[in-house]
Formats: C-alpha cells, sequence, structure tokens
C-alpha cells in the first residue's frame, strides 16, 4: 500500500548543463518551488517527500531507484533551473529519469512534469515527454488535485485544474488554468526547510567572495512570485496568467530569515526573485524586518535589480543594512538600439555607468549580466558591451549568449524569422539551450551567425576576468585568495560543439 502521496523530484543536470564547471564553481541551488508546494501540501496534512538529486549527487538511474522504493501515489519532476529561464536545459535530464523509473515501476508510479518549460510548450511535454501528465501553471492546485483523483477522491480528470494528459484513447486533453494564489502568507505559507539537508548546498563561487570557505551555508529564498515587465529574452511569466507580481509581507520574509540564521546556521542568501527591487515600500519595509532580527550585519544577501529602481537612496541604505551586500543587474547591451530592440526603450534615458558607481559607492558589491547576440546585435556592437563591461569593472560579471526560450516573444521572433533552434531536426535538443554545455546553440542574429556570437561570448568571458584592472580591484576588494581563485577559474575551458564536429551554425 502506497504511503507516501507525492514524492517532489529535482533530476540531475549539473554535469550536462555546466559541464566541468558544476565540480567546484556552479551553486547547488535549494529546490523553492519543490519546498513550496510540498510546504503546501504538509498543512493540508499529505505525505510529502523532497528527492534533490543534484544535492544528493545521484546519477539518472540512483534517481530512478529511489523514487521507485518510495513508490508514492505521484512523482513530481520540478524542471526549474538556477535562474528564471533556465528551466528548458533541465528537460533532458528530467527525461532521462522519468523514462529510467518507468522501466523499474513498470509504469506503476505516476509522474507529472512542472516547469517553466513545461508551461510553455505543454502540448509538445505531453506528446513527447515520458511523462504521465503536465501542469501548466505554478502546480500547487494542479498536484493537490492530482493526488485526490489518482487516490480516488476525485472521480474526473477534467476536474484538474491546469493539467495536460492523453484520455482513454489516447487524444491529447487539457483543462482550464488553475487559479493563481494571491495571498502568499495564506496560500504557500514558506518553504519545507525540515523537508531538506541544508548541509548539502552551496552557494556560487562570488557570492562568497573575501570568504569562499563560507559557501556551504546557503540558502535561496523566495519573497515574491512573477514579475511585470515583458522583456522578450525572458520566459519568466510562462508558467502565470498574466505579468504580474505578487508579495509575501515582510513579516513573513523576516520570520524565514530568522529561522534560516537560527536554526540552519545559514548567512549566505539568494533572492531568486526575478526583480526583488522594485517596489520602494515593499522592500523597505522588508529590510526593516530583516534588520529587527539582529542579523543584518551578518547575512550576504545577493537579489536581482534594475538600473532604473536603484534611484531611492534611503531604500538603498536599508537595503545595506539589511545584509544585501550584492546586487544583479540586467545592463544587456551597451546599445540603445540594442536593448530597445528587445526590451522596449528600457532605462533608456538612464546613466548606467554612473548608477552602477553609485551604488558601488555606497557599498554594494555589483554583478553585472551582459547579454551578446541580441536580434540587432553585429560585431561591433557586440565589442561595444564588452567595452562598456570593462569600464564599468563590476565585481562580477555574468556573460551571456542570447537565447530564444520557450515561453519567450524572442523564440516567437525566432519561429517567425525561420532561424536554427536546438530543438529543430539536427539540432542538439533541449541542452542547447544551456549557457555552459557541450552542445550550446544560441540565437543567430540579423548579421551574425549563431558560432560566431559563443565564440565571442566565451571570448569576452576570459577578455574580462583576466584583464590586469578587474584582477587589481579584487585584490584590493577582497584578498589574494579571492584573485587565485578567479586564476583558477579561468583556467578552465569550456568545451563547445561547433569546434570538434561539423554543425552548421
Amino acid at each position: 500500500m502506497k504511503t507516501i502521496d507525492a514524492v517532489f523530484v529535482t533530476p540531475p543536470s549539473r554535469l550536462a548543463v555546466y559541464q566541468g564547471l558544476s565540480n567546484n564553481l556552479a551553486a547547488i541551488e535549494p529546490p523553492v518551488w519543490s519546498s513550496l508546494i510540498a510546504n503546501y501540501l504538509i498543512k493540508k496534512n499529505y505525505t510529502v517527500r523532497i528527492l534533490d538529486a543534484e544535492a544528493e549527487n545521484l546519477t539518472h538511474e540512483q534517481t530512478a531507484e529511489k523514487i521507485a522504493k518510495l513508490d508514492p501515489h505521484l512523482a513530481v519532476f520540478m524542471i526549474y533551473g538556477q535562474q528564471p529561464s533556465a528551466s528548458t536545459q533541465c528537460m533532458p535530464g528530467g527525461n532521462k529519469t522519468c523514462t529510467k523509473l518507468n522501466e523499474l515501476s513498470e509504469n506503476s508510479i505516476n509522474t507529472l512534469v512542472v516547469g517553466t518549460h513545461a508551461s510553455a510548450l505543454p502540448e509538445k511535454t505531453i506528446l513527447e515527454e515520458p511523462y504521465n501528465y503536465v501542469c501548466q501553471g505554478e502546480g500547487p492546485l494542479t498536484i493537490i488535485n492530482l493526488i485526490d483523483f489518482i487516490k480516488g477522491k476525485i472521480n474526473d480528470v477534467k476536474k484538474i485544474p491546469g493539467l495536460w494528459y492523453k484520455d482513454k484513447d489516447k487524444n491529447i486533453s487539457f483543462n482550464k488554468s488553475a487559479k493563481m494564489f494571491e495571498q502568499l502568507d495564506k496560500d504557500l505559507p514558506g518553504q519545507a526547510w525540515s523537508l531538506l539537508d541544508m548541509t548539502k548546498y552551496k552557494a556560487h563561487n562570488w557570492h562568497t567572495f573575501g570568504r569562499l570557505t563560507s559557501r556551504e551555508n546557503y540558502a535561496s529564498l523566495q519573497t515574491s512570485l512573477g514579475c511585470p515587465f515583458k522583456c522578450t529574452f525572458c520566459c519568466i511569466n510562462a508558467p502565470f496568467e498574466r505579468n504580474t507580481i505578487r508579495f509575501w509581507s515582510p513579516k513573513h520574509i523576516g520570520s524565514q530569515v530568522k529561522l534560516l540564521v537560527e536554526k540552519y546556521k545559514i548567512f549566505n542568501i539568494k533572492i531568486p526573485d526575478e526583480m526583488f527591487v522594485l517596489n520602494p515600500k515593499q522592500v523597505s519595509e522588508t529590510c526593516d524586518e530583516i534588520i529587527n532580527t539582529g542579523y543584518g550585519n551578518k547575512l550576504n544577501f545577493w537579489a536581482y535589480a534594475r538600473i532604473d529602481t536603484l534611484e531611492d537612496d534611503q531604500m538603498l541604505k536599508k537595503m545595506l543594512k539589511a545584509g544585501i551586500r550584492w546586487l544583479g543587474l540586467g545592463i544587456e547591451s551597451s546599445s540603445k538600439h540594442v536593448r530597445s530592440g528587445v526590451i522596449k526603450g528600457r532605462f533608456d534615458n538612464y546613466n548606467i555607468e554612473g548608477i552602477v558607481k553609485k551604488v558601488r559607492d555606497m557599498g554594494f558589491y555589483v554583478g553585472a549580466n551582459y547579454i551578446f547576440g541580441l536580434p540587432d546585435d553585429n560585431l561591433d556592437s557586440m565589442k561595444e558591451t564588452l567595452d562598456l563591461s570593462l569600464r564599468i569593472n563590476s565585481e562580477w560579471a555574468n556573460f551571456y549568449s542570447a537565447m530564444a526560450y520557450p515561453g519567450s516573444q524572442l523564440h516567437q521572433l525566432a519561429k517567425t524569422n525561420k532561424w536554427y533552434l536546438p530543438e529543430d531536426k539536427g539540432g542538439p535538443g533541449w541542452i542547447g539551450y544551456s549557457q555552459h554545455a557541450y552542445e550550446t546553440l544560441p540565437l543567430r542574429t540579423e548579421h551574425t551567425k549563431a558560432s560566431t556570437v559563443l565564440d565571442f561570448r566565451d571570448k569576452a568571458f576570459d577578455t574580462y576576468f583576466k584583464n590586469s584592472n578587474y584582477l587589481s580591484m579584487m585584490s584590493n576588494t577582497f584578498d589574494e585568495n579571492t584573485v587565485n581563485h578567479l586564476n583558477e577559474m579561468t583556467s578552465f575551458k569550456l568545451k563547445r560543439k561547433h569546434h570538434k564536429e561539423d554543425v552548421n551554425y
């Protein structure tokens, strides 16, 4: 007799997605959505487990064996990555694990896939992937109703919101969307930390510059859901009904921080919200609650912000006092023309370099994000973006190749223009959407081949992190151990398929 209602599974993906970077440099992220929905079910007296194959360093086969041994009513494959657009490249890991589980259990365990990718392409997912069911949406209401259906408490599968499935005649069917939760404190009251081994998680290397030995004291804490913006390269809102943002209360967030510090001795915390620094009142009140815990001076948060949300100096001072040390800033491109082509004039009237200098002078560290290969990019504009990054010389920089992630407007543009995508015939498949994989296949531009964009990105990474001005600044800001770590990081070279095999892109 089955005793477990649901097992939330994070399948193994890190090795394929990050190559050798997965060994020491990439973070091991706590599964935020798994822990949120697990806690939702626990509060309603369901029996749940979380199986994080990434944290436990399991193979696909070992993961499948553990699920089979637990023998739940429902195995929920949570396909998310370390940032909002990173679901697609984790799909192959889920596919391999579920296929193996189906073999081991002789298809006796019901399976559901949840994630940004599945929400963006539900029909394709139910057609091509090995899962019994696909969730389109956030998941909690779909999952709880599906469990009740499997257990015989609901007799009509059509009553399960947000569900895609094949009916008895093998025809694809889907139900109306699940209602979005609006009162997050009440509906999703925190993450199920007790179901996780919090000693197994590890911060990004840069998050702990100056104290690299503290990387294992790490958690990821969600404070809002969704995003009100419509950047064409982003698919964050694929699971949601509309472009909107919902918040947990500052009091709730403060209590979660207190719990993480006092019970788990965690001080390095990522806020994975698509945009934390957005509403000055929400940010300021949240910071007040964190400051009131008395731990602000010990904490090391990082969070996303926009160039045009950093004008309120009083808010920024509170953020520092609350322990928010790092700001992830989406600069994207140095070219207003290139930016306006994908994000409709985003912060075009702002002095990017001046604002970055202001927040750094105040005491923040900056992780600047740049994208090469946006639709209007050419080699000259990409060089301008690299030059901008070198002038800013921030403590960290992420260099991305533009990807037309499923669920983004850029994906539709690529389809319209008939630009080659990873899922097209002869392509590498979903793993091609990974920034760091061997099979990486970014988007081409109006002027530049995909392979040229990728080569430019890889050379830009080396140029930035080997730059003497950068290394000198890092030595003065942090210490020589950090510089030695950076030198070790740049000694690792990503292997790229188009350098080793005959490919046409």
